[in-house]
């Protein structure tokens, strides 16, 4: 065995290798299924900060139900990314001096293709990188042919339910990529805007009512005034007509609640083809909606012809001249409010009136809230359930159709008279198509494609084999549990309850963990702009894939976003290197990492301790995993490994190993030896590589099989708990005590003391008389007598008990004394400065959250600090 140091470099790619090679991510028949689904990628994505905390969790799962003996299925998939990928692939057409119009739709798609089989693997590469133990021979992509086809008969079927329409509605619409988007790609950025005040004369008067707007130019499309009922100011041209400056239109001015007295004049002018409140106001009040913007979001022809043909903000900038001339621009104000921009083209989106495809989702939401509020389907944490209520509750239509040519293309043609028939295919088509024409008739298929999340709505079920094969669907559907960012809890979750429900009669998940997103170290969001994204490949490539999982989910408390800093990461990489040196020290003391044991016949008392402290740390991470815990099972692990077994059990072990009693160091070899085994099952879900590199190393495996991954964890142990294991417990605290004294009188710990326990209860004295060896060794204690000395001495409390401790002659007691003194008036300084600026309200609502979080935390430890230096202080005697 090398007793080298750790290199991650070497180990990761080779094992994640074998694991691959030996087919073992595929599910092993059992009568107990676990099965999880990834939440697919986009081809064009690169691993990201929320993929690795994501898939680290799904990882840990899927191995832990491996472990368990649950026939396993981890299903991986990548998704087509309509708007990205055709955005991607069209700019680098462009590079090439190729126009995706000129070449046409046939061979832009092979174009798509062609960049998806060279660049759209790379995620999946870098997902094994992260150590994900997906069943990969089960790769799935949102266009291949099995999704095609439910997708397909889905939009089919939802057609004959009349859950699929076509109609005229407001949409998010992108004016460079000139498609409808989703609200998912959208952007609402905060930006310094102006508020325009803008008076409309009423109609045969002289009287004038104002409104105010951040888009002038949508004035062209104005169909009323609205202002509220409550709205007293106003009572006086109720039902008048006022006159839209530019284009002359008469305008009724109308009551709407919408109408907020509160902001800008309380008069709002309603555009109902240009902004999604007005659009409402306009179906309650029955107005007219008139687009003005062409797809490219130029001027069309229903304004004035001096604005057609301009881009809207050129044309804004001429209104506003006009406005100006005209003596009506009252004023303008600077304003900061939230503007829509496209994700991918970084351009405004502009509320855009268009016919589309649109599915019923009030009418398929129905079922998808009932499996929730009858707990078939339970949020991790609960409170995201109301969440998902306030959506469901409110939802709109889902418009499901793009203005692409890459993706699912609707199925849908088109007769001379635009009669639409739906069908699985243009043979279909025909054939309804002429039993409805009573003759054969020339057909154009619907250029449009389905949303990407229209595809993704159907994957726990497309890529389980629906509609073609259901052996996989008997096995796994439901899955077991969906793990996913909030973010995407209305865009994805809700699409697949709806669908999952609707075609299957059966909830996509049984439960779902929703986790929080990750932040840099002070709390704030990641991005380009700011300049704070930290790459976790690049964590990976300096700290290892272990060490960046174990920092993640460590750190992944519900409701509570992960502040991720490098220096976390590198913390963890030191806890595989314990972990390595402790394997190194087993195997120069040759201990047994293949013996047997009962605990309940183990004779000394440390095995006993280490034994119970490994049971009591196995059920409590695997309880902690089974509720999605996985920071509290990440603690409790950490905890045993560096604390119980390496910092205390292993030292313990060395008074024990080093002797001359033969029995006692077989007893010693078999237990650390098989500690150290279980530690290895214990730590795999979280930290596979590692733990698979050590298992190997050390031939631990059986003949049937070799590999640590498919090993099974443990059956739950009721935890030893006698007065064995007990003293060890008080012989451990009484060390730890006795460090941490001399750490406060800031004495060397290397130094030696003597220790009176005179004033000490007689069972705890044989206690510690019994273990001396241990407690002089470890302690570093001279001697322990039963007896006061003639020297100073200070007094440590244990457990009410008072314990003397008498230092070198060179500890210089008075000295000691003098300087914690010193240090108590610096620290009571610092609090009352900390303090002032905590009892300052300015500062508590103008400071950053992180500071004034940081300044409570630095109090309270500050006030503990005073508050431990005045008890040394009195010990002293």
């Amino acid at each position: 065995m090398s007793l080298d140091r750790y290199n991650h470099k070497k180990v990761e790619n080779k094992i994640f290798s074998y694991w691959e090679k030996n087919k073992l991510f595929k599910p092993k028949k059992n009568n107990k299924s676990f099965s999880i689904v990834i939440p697919p990628p986009n081809i064009t994505g690169s691993l990201h900060m929320g993929h690795a905390l994501n898939n680290s969790l799904q990882d840990v799962l899927a191995r832990y139900y491996r472990m368990n003996s649950f026939e396993t299925l981890w299903q991986p998939g990548t998704d087509h990314a309509g708007i990205a990928t055709q955005a991607l692939v069209e700019k680098y057409l462009k590079s090439q001096n190729i126009d995706k119009n000129k070449i046409g739709r046939e061979k832009f798609i092979k174009k798509v293709w062609e960049w998806k089989n060279e660049y759209g693997g790379k995620i999946i590469n870098q997902l094994k990188k992260l150590g994900c133990s997906c069943d990969w021979s089960r790769n799935a992509f949102t266009l291949d042919k099995n999704i095609s086809k439910a997708v397909v008969k889905v939009f089919v079927e939802l057609h004959k339910k009349k859950l699929i329409y076509k109609s005229k509605k407001l949409v998010n619409w992108d004016t460079v990529l000139k498609t409808a988007i989703s609200d998912l790609e959208v952007d609402q950025r905060e930006v310094n805007s102006k508020l325009y005040y803008i008076k409309y004369r009423i109609e045969n008067s002289r009287e004038f009512i104002t409104i105010a707007t951040t888009r002038p130019e949508t004035m062209i499309g104005d169909t009323a005034i609205a202002v509220n009922p409550k709205d007293n100011r106003y009572k006086n041209v109720l039902n008048k007509f006022a006159i839209l400056p530019i284009v002359g239109r008469r305008l009724k001015i109308i009551q709407d609640e919408y109408a907020d007295p509160t902001q800008g004049t309380g008069a709002v002018k309603i555009t109902p083809a240009h902004d999604f409140n007005d659009f409402n106001v306009g179906k309650r009040q029955k107005l007219k909606l008139i687009n003005i913007f062409n797809e490219d979001g130029k001027i069309n022809n229903n304004a004035p012809s001096e604005y057609v043909g301009l881009d809207r903000f050129d044309a804004r900038k001429k209104i506003l001249n006009k406005l100006i001339e005209l003596q009506i621009l009252v004023k303008e104000e600077n304003i900061k409010n939230k503007v829509p921009y496209g994700d991918r083209s970084n351009s405004i989106i502009e509320p855009y009136l268009t016919e589309q495809w649109f599915v019923d989702a009030k009418k398929l939401s129905i079922k998808a809230k009932k499996i929730v509020r009858n707990k078939k389907t339970i949020f991790f944490p609960p409170n995201w359930s109301k969440t998902y209520f306030q959506w469901m509750d409110n939802i709109e239509p889902w418009c499901v159709s793009r203005q692409l040519w890459w993706g699912h293309q609707i199925p849908a043609w088109y007769g001379p008279d635009k009669k639409i028939f739906v069908a699985e295919n243009e043979k279909k088509a025909k054939l309804e198509a002429r039993k409805y024409y009573k003759k054969n008739v020339k057909l154009i298929r619907d250029p449009d494609v389905l949303d990407t999340w229209f595809s993704s709505g159907l994957w726990p079920f497309a890529t389980l084999g629906w509609p073609v094969s259901n052996h996989y669907l008997k096995r796994f559907y439901p899955t077991s549990v969906l793990v996913t960012g909030f973010d995407i809890i209305f865009f994805w979750v809700a699409r697949m309850m709806m669908l999952g429900m609707e075609f299957l009669n059966k909830e996509p998940f049984k439960e779902i963990y929703v986790h929080a997103l990750v932040r840099d170290e002070k709390g704030q969001k990641m991005s380009k702009s700011k300049g704070n994204v930290i790459d976790p490949l690049n964590l990976i490539e300096s700290y290892s894939a272990d060490a960046l999982r174990f920092t993640l989910l460590s750190m992944a408390s519900p409701g509570r976003d992960v502040k991720l800093s490098e220096q976390r990461v590198k913390g963890y990489r030191n806890f595989l290197t314990k972990i390595w040196n402790a394997n190194n020290f087993l195997n120069v003391n040759k201990c047994n990492f293949k013996g047997k044991i009962k605990s309940n016949k183990l004779s000394l008392n440390i095995n006993k301790w280490i034994c119970s402290e490994l049971i009591n740390t196995k059920n409590e991470a695997s309880s902690f995993i089974k509720n999605y815990r996985f920071d509290e099972a990440c603690r409790v692990i950490y905890k045993f490994v560096w604390n119980s077994y390496c910092d205390w059990y292993l030292e313990l072990s060395k008074t024990i190993l080093f002797s001359k009693n033969t029995k006692n160091i077989k007893e010693v070899k078999n237990t650390s030896g098989l500690i150290f085994k279980e530690i290895l099952i214990l730590l795999h879900p979280f930290i596979p590589f590692i733990t698979e590199e050590l298992w190997l190393k050390n031939k631990l495996g059986s003949k049937k099989n070799k590999y640590l991954m498919l090993t099974p964890w443990f059956k739950e142990t009721k935890v030893l708990i006698d007065k064995d294991v007990t003293n060890v417990n008080q012989v451990i605290h009484v060390i730890s005590l006795l460090r941490s004294f001399k750490s406060e009188l800031n004495v060397n710990p290397g130094s030696f003391v003597d220790i009176s326990i005179k004033s000490v209860n007689k069972n705890r004295q044989n206690l510690f008389l019994k273990n001396q060896t241990i407690l002089k060794k470890l302690g570093r204690i001279n001697s322990i007598s039963t007896n006061d000395l003639d020297a100073e001495y200070a007094s440590l409390v244990v457990s009410g008990e008072i314990f003397k401790i008498y230092f070198d002659k060179d500890v210089d007691l008075n000295l000691i004394r003098d300087n914690l003194i010193k240090k108590k008036s610096k620290f009571s300084i610092e609090l009352e400065t900390i303090s002032k600026k905590l009892d300052n309200k300015s500062f508590i609502e103008k400071a950053p959250k992180h500071i004034v979080e940081q300044d409570k935390n630095t109090y309270n430890e500050l006030k503990k600090d005073i508050d431990k230096i005045n008890l040394t202080i009195k010990s002293f005697k």
